[in-house]
C-alpha cells in the first residue's frame, strides 16, 4: 500500500506541475514539504528560491519559464511526436480519449494550460487516477480489480507515455531556464521508467 500511495502522491505532484503555472499555494507546498524538496536537488540550493520573496520568484521566474517551456517553444503533445504531419488531434480522434472514456476520467480544460487531451500533464494525470483507483481497490481486498488498474496503468504508459515523454522531457530538461522545470523533467523521466519497471514486476510479466 505505500509503494500504491507513493505513487499516488508522485503522479498527482507531477501533474499539477505539468498542467499550469504554480500558484503561491503550490510553491509554498514545495518549498515547506522536504520531502518534496528531495525531488528538487537543484531547485534547493538556487539562490533566488532561496532569497526571493514567493511572488516575485512566480512572476518573474517560474511563471515565464512554464510558458516557455509549455506554450511558446515546447510542444507537449502526444499527437505531435507519433504523427507524420506532427500535428495536434484535439477532437474525439485523439488517440487517448477511449481509455479516459473506459476509466471515467474526463479532462478539465478550463483548470489545465491543455487544448488537447493528451497532453502530458493530463496523461499523468490520468495515471494518478488510475493509481488511485487501484488504492481504493487495495484497501477493499479486491485483487481482482488491483491487477486490472495495474495491466491499464502498464499498457497506458507503454501505448502512450513511454512512446513519447521522454523526447519532450529531454527537450524541457534543456530548455529549461529555472531549476524547478530542469528538476521536473528529470523527475518526471526518471519517475515514468521507473513506475514502468516497477508494474512489470508486480504483474510478473
Amino acid at each position: 500500500m505505500q509503494n500504491t500511495k507513493a505513487r499516488v502522491n508522485i503522479y498527482a505532484l507531477l501533474s499539477r506541475v505539468l498542467l499550469q503555472e504554480l500558484d503561491l499555494d503550490l510553491l509554498k507546498t514545495i518549498k515547506n514539504d522536504e520531502n518534496i524538496l528531495e525531488f528538487f536537488p537543484t531547485l534547493k540550493e538556487w539562490q533566488p528560491f532561496k532569497e526571493l520573496n514567493d511572488k516575485v520568484l512566480i512572476e518573474e521566474y517560474l511563471n515565464p519559464d512554464f510558458v516557455n517551456l509549455s506554450i511558446l517553444h515546447l510542444i507537449p503533445y502526444e499527437t505531435f511526436y507519433t504523427r507524420e504531419d506532427q500535428k495536434i488531434e484535439t477532437g474525439g480522434a485523439n488517440p487517448v480519449t477511449d481509455m479516459y472514456s473506459a476509466y471515467d476520467y474526463m479532462v478539465d480544460f478550463e483548470v489545465a494550460r491543455a487544448i488537447s487531451a493528451d497532453h502530458i500533464g493530463v496523461e499523468l494525470e490520468f495515471m494518478h487516477h488510475l493509481s488511485v483507483a487501484e488504492m481504493e481497490a487495495k484497501t477493499d481486498n479486491n485483487e481482482a480489480a488491483v491487477k486490472e488498474f495495474r495491466e491499464v496503468q502498464h499498457e497506458f504508459l507503454n501505448k502512450h507515455l513511454l512512446k513519447w515523454a521522454p523526447m519532450y522531457l529531454i527537450n524541457m530538461k534543456f530548455e529549461a531556464r529555472t531549476p524547478l522545470y530542469y528538476d521536473v523533467a528529470e523527475m518526471a523521466l526518471e519517475f515514468i521508467l521507473s513506475d514502468n519497471e516497477y508494474l512489470v514486476k508486480e504483474l510478473n510479466i
